[in-house]
């Protein structure tokens, strides 16, 4: 009896693990959910126009074919999603489709 009462040290170690193992999915299901929520950045927005952001690369004369924000390392949203957060404008979305000057190839 007294040994189910008192958790032994491989219940711990099995239940510590466990923890350590759900929390950072715990977390990735938090900033995803958050993710989602954000407002998408208008090409008016005073930050937009310092950089040139505009919505469609096609219609840009300075874009490279193929430079878009969803090839762009600074783009963070998923794999062939239509938008996504970027690193220069924190709290909003960006269309994958869209460009900028500060356009940056991935590694």
């Amino acid at each position: 009896m007294a040994a189910e009462e008192d958790p032994s040290r491989r219940q711990f170690v099995r239940k510590l693990l466990l923890g350590a193992t759900l929390a950072p999915l715990a977390m990735v299901r938090m900033n995803t959910s958050r993710a989602a929520d954000l407002p998408l950045l208008s090409p008016d927005d005073p930050e937009a126009k310092k950089v040139k952001y505009i919505e469609d690369a096609s219609s840009q004369k300075s874009a490279t074919k193929g430079n878009t924000c969803a090839t762009c390392a600074l783009y963070e949203g998923a794999y062939k999603s239509a938008q996504g957060p970027c690193q220069l404008f924190p709290g909003k979305h960006v269309k994958a489709a869209g460009w900028c000057s500060a356009w940056a190839p991935q590694l």
